[in-house]
């Protein structure tokens, strides 16, 4: 409805009053155009920063209980070699123990590295979205600009007046 009385308005006033509403409309527009992407593209990075606070939650979990259970899985062998009438301090006993421990230590090290590559891959997609977000408010800016530097003299004759140089 505001729409039809602003069209009603304009063509009463005749077209010059259409042409500067379609212009400022545009303005506007653009303008609105680049503060939606700039706050869209600061939300997604927000987004992206939670995930990677997540994924390192996650990450922590994971290696946690994989060394739980390895540490049940060893206390399980040491009982098995120990009801086997093996001494702990043999040379086999002390192999296991080690073996054991280093797949630990490897297993851990698998699920930190993979927690760690997808954290910087987080934290590099919230980069991106913050370098989207300036580059649309930008781009509205610099549109709005454009056709007001474009159109306003145009529109508005007297808006930027000649100087001569002497």
């Amino acid at each position: 409805m505001c729409v039809l009385g602003l069209g009603a308005l304009a063509g009463a006033a005749g077209g010059g009053a259409l042409q500067t509403l379609a212009t400022v409309a545009s303005i506007a527009g653009t303008l609105y155009s680049g503060v939606s992407a700039y706050q869209s593209g600061k939300a997604q990075a927000k987004a992206y920063e939670n995930q990677a606070k997540t994924e390192a939650q996650l990450t922590a979990t994971q290696d946690q209980r994989q060394r739980a259970k390895m540490s049940a899985q060893i206390a399980t062998q040491r009982a098995e070699i120990m009801g086997r009438g093996i001494d702990l301090s043999s040379p086999t006993a002390v192999y296991l123990g080690q073996t054991a421990a280093q797949e630990m230590s490897f297993d851990s090290q698998a699920i930190r590295s993979a927690g760690a590559a997808r954290q910087a891959e987080l934290s590099t997609q919230a980069k991106l979205a913050r370098a989207n977000a300036s580059a649309g408010l930008i781009k509205g800016v610099v549109g709005a600009a454009g056709t007001f530097l474009t159109d306003g003299p145009e529109l508005w004759p007297n808006l930027f007046p000649q100087r001569q140089l002497a």
